[in-house]
């Protein structure tokens, strides 16, 4: 098929979101090489990333641009091979086993914590705040810490376990704001040191622990923003170890972006040059993985908020592209800017989610009642 044909059905797909090639808007699609309409047939999402990454078109506002198509539902129309063979990949084999677990951490936890440090808030939060009543990052991100802390009821004195800790922002706060003990487990080296300093003359622990592993007391869970790294076939094992580390009536919060289609669990451009071997859950396949565990106590949707969160990020990290710009190079600003942009497009677009789920071992007695925050 000839360059021309490709660029017909192209534009003729974009047309039905409103996307014009090369209009004045801001979310028109510049092009710079023609030969991206046959990428973006024969390959999807990941074309249309790579194509980006490579310069061959851009857009004023990527996060429009991106939030068009999903709303469109552009990406259910094109399912080329590579994203058909992704799905199976990740229903067909285990892509979480505790060996291919270390990947992702050295692919992307482990790029520079000083790169992490110019995008993120001063507790290095990596995942989504809470802005309902914020009016800026920092804010949200200790909104949505004090909103974890309070729906699992924390009280002085209280033994927690903090799967996937991430640089210690919860086990940080946590200790110092609630006066808990935190067991906080990872396996990114850069991100263990870096808790490991922050949380220094706190009753915090930060191990380098595989969650399947753990195996003791703990009066309180959560786990905020690791679940996308466990994969269905974990997902039963995931949360028998939450059961048998739990009392009676203890809470384990759950904070997970997830899908409402487990087939577009992985996009294939995110799986590969972002989090390798990622997958969203679905609440099916949640409430699937508990049955006669935990139970379902509370499901809280907040997924909007990571939109402005996304955008956020964004913004801190374009202002401080120049110090990054020698060590990294500019298909990885591409690269950077596209994953933070597209993602924020599909949270506005509500094809993702992000979810706060409060599970408990046997039940709260007399029911349990979300914090009014």
């Amino acid at each position: 098929m000839r360059v021309r044909s490709f660029s017909t059905l192209v534009e003729g797909l974009l047309r039905q979101a409103d996307i014009r090639i090369n209009g004045d808007r801001p979310w028109d699609m510049q092009v710079h090489d023609r030969s991206v309409f046959g990428r973006i047939l024969r390959q999807g999402s990941l074309g249309l990333g790579e194509s980006y990454m490579d310069g061959q078109w851009d857009a004023e506002r990527v996060d429009q641009f991106i939030e068009r198509i999903l709303r469109a539902r552009l990406h259910r129309d094109v399912r080329p091979l590579v994203a058909r063979m992704a799905e199976l990949r990740m229903r067909w084999r285990n892509l979480q086993t505790r060996h291919r677990a270390r990947e992702v951490a050295e692919a992307h936890y482990d790029l520079g914590n000083d790169l992490y440090q110019a995008m993120l808030d001063p507790w290095m939060a990596y995942s989504c705040g809470y802005w309902r009543n914020a009016r800026s990052l920092d804010e949200a991100q200790v909104a949505k810490l004090e909103l974890i802390c309070r729906k699992l009821r924390l009280r002085p004195g209280m033994r927690v376990l903090d799967i996937g800790c991430g640089w210690g922002s919860f086990a940080r706060y946590a200790a110092g704001r609630h006066g808990v003990e935190v067991v906080g487990i990872n396996i990114s080296d850069q991100q263990i040191a870096w808790a490991r300093e922050r949380c220094r003359g706190l009753p915090v622990e930060i191990r380098k622990q595989d969650y399947r592993e753990i195996d003791e007391p703990f009066d309180a869970i959560v786990s905020v923003g690791m679940f996308e790294h466990v994969g269905h076939r974990n997902y039963r094992r995931y949360f028998e170890v939450a059961e048998r580390c739990l009392p009676d009536g203890g809470l384990f919060l759950l904070h997970t972006i997830g899908t409402s289609r487990p087939e577009e669990g992985m996009d294939p451009w995110i799986e590969r040059y972002i989090f390798p071997n990622s997958e969203l859950p679905s609440l099916a396949q949640v409430t699937e993985a508990v049955y006669e565990l935990l139970v379902v106590e509370d499901v809280h949707n907040f997924g909007a908020d990571y939109d402005r969160t996304l955008m956020a990020w964004h913004a801190n990290f374009e202002a401080a592209w120049p110090a990054f710009r020698d060590r990294y190079g500019e298909r990885f600003h591409r690269m950077w800017r596209y994953y933070l942009l597209s993602c924020a497009g599909a949270f506005r677009a509500r094809v993702t989610q992000l979810w706060q789920i409060v599970l408990s071992k046997s039940g709260v007695p007399g029911g349990y009642r979300r914090p009014d925050l």
